[in-house]
């Protein structure tokens, strides 16, 4: 199956923040250009990452190694969300999950909790 090519549609967020939203593959020939394109947001002010792979439909191991450089070279905290079941599994396997902070959607029951 051939690789889907990765899309980064970067949005401005209150408080200094930015979202980045990845579609297509997260891997060797990507990585570095998700990389590129959270040193860029850095640079251009934004502290708080929040990198959306929703889109994301294959993470291979070089693109858990960027969540890793991307968090390690800002100065302020980076949080995925949208986080697949597979990509769950190999953040929970490799103990990524503890160093990156996974965001999740609450659950139903628990919206309607909040809401009353």
């Amino acid at each position: 199956m051939p690789s889907q090519l990765l899309s980064i549609e970067v949005t401005r967020l209150d408080a200094g923040g930015a979202r980045l939203r990845l579609t297509g593959d997260l891997d060797f020939d990507s990585a570095p250009e998700l990389i590129a394109v959270a040193a860029q947001a850095r640079a251009d002010g934004h502290r708080e990452l929040l990198i959306d792979v929703a889109g994301v439909a294959l993470c291979d191991s070089s693109g858990l190694s960027a969540f890793v450089v991307i968090g390690r070279g800002g100065a302020g905290p980076v949080r995925l969300t949208g986080v697949n079941p597979q990509l769950q599994h190999l953040l929970d396997r490799t103990g990524l999950a503890e160093l990156l902070a996974v965001e999740h959607p609450p659950a139903v029951g628990d919206e309607a909790r909040e809401a009353g």
